[in-house]
């Protein structure tokens, strides 16, 4: 299952950009206000517990992939997140929310490429990849057929030019797949709408 968000909960009302995958002004003067809100020690931080409490309330995360997260966000390793790294993970959750992960990862393809360069070595290797996999919503198959398919190189990373090759093609493809679904919507619809003139020519037929 899928990270969700909880109905009702503060993000539940944000908006996505489904192109660029940013908030709008607007909507990031209110994230602000949000994370100060938070922000119970004044510190214009949030530490673990109060990151812990805020993820568990909004989200269906568990507490083991929430402490993985907010490893992950604590880039200075320093047990605190300020509002940049924040506001990069509610990106992140409001592209689950509208379905959005691989158009989320190739607008903004070095700021992920960053966060899961976790050694700072600038590649990320298939264990810590994998660790993190359910941040873009990407099943273990997908994860092996990425790095069988992208990893040029052959040693089990992935150099950001790589990542960024994939972001690119997992686009095209969910756009494709989109594409696809939407062609068939349409031809249910179109045939609905037949079916519908056809059982009212036959009502008139039968009425006059």
């Amino acid at each position: 299952m899928g990270i969700k968000l909880k109905q009702g909960s503060f993000l539940w009302y944000l908006y996505l950009d489904k192109i660029y995958c940013l908030l709008s002004l607007r909507n990031v003067k209110a994230l602000v206000e949000y994370f100060h809100i938070l922000d119970a020690h004044h510190r214009d931080t949030l530490n673990d517990v109060l990151f812990y409490h805020f993820l568990h309330h909004v989200t269906n995360l568990k507490s083991r992939q929430i402490k993985i997260v907010f490893d992950m966000m604590d880039w200075m390793c320093v047990g605190e997140i300020g509002f940049d790294q924040f506001y990069v993970l509610i990106c992140i959750l409001l592209s689950h929310q509208n379905h959005l992960e691989e158009q989320f990862m190739y607008r903004h393809s070095r700021p992920v490429f960053d966060l899961l360069d976790l050694d700072g070595e600038l590649n990320i290797d298939a264990t810590n990849f994998h660790m993190y996999r359910f941040l873009f919503s990407l099943k273990k198959q997908e994860l092996r057929d990425l790095f069988h398919d992208f990893d040029i190189t052959g040693d089990r990373r992935l150099n950001y030019k790589e990542f960024k090759l994939y972001t690119i093609f997992s686009t095209d493809k969910s756009r494709e797949t989109q594409k696809v679904v939407e062609e068939e919507e349409e031809k249910e619809s179109e045939k609905l709408l037949e079916h519908k003139s056809w059982r009212l020519s036959v009502r008139v037929e039968h009425g006059s």
